[in-house]
């Protein structure tokens, strides 16, 4: 069975994605974030037809610390967060605990 990507965030975040051909979302607009954010995210990560979880960065500031804890340490779905900020950096370490390799590594050849 193969995966699909889901997109969690305010609907200007998600609509991209959506164009892209993206067909799992939670759109949260952002003056529900603080009451709906958690189940949305809890709904996708529950989703066993979802293997990739995109969030904007912001938004993890908007999530309960146990949400957030079961965000960062899920290794399936893996979650993916755009936007800058201090999590950008951690997108290779992430896809290297999903697949087990790490892709960007160099060749000391």
């Amino acid at each position: 069975m193969s995966q699909e990507i889901a997109v969690v965030g305010s609907p200007d975040f998600t609509t991209g994605f959506r164009l892209a051909g993206v067909r799992k979302f939670e759109n949260v607009p952002d003056e529900e974030k603080a009451e709906a954010l958690d189940d949305a995210v809890e709904n996708v990560l529950t989703d066993e037809g979802v293997g990739i979880v995109v969030m904007h960065d912001d938004d993890l500031e908007h999530l309960s610390r146990g949400v957030r804890q079961d965000v960062e340490t899920s290794v399936e779905p893996v979650v993916v967060t755009l936007g800058g900020g201090a999590g950008s950096g951690g997108l290779r370490e992430k896809i290297k605990r999903a697949i087990g390799i790490d892709l960007m590594e160099e060749d000391e050849s």
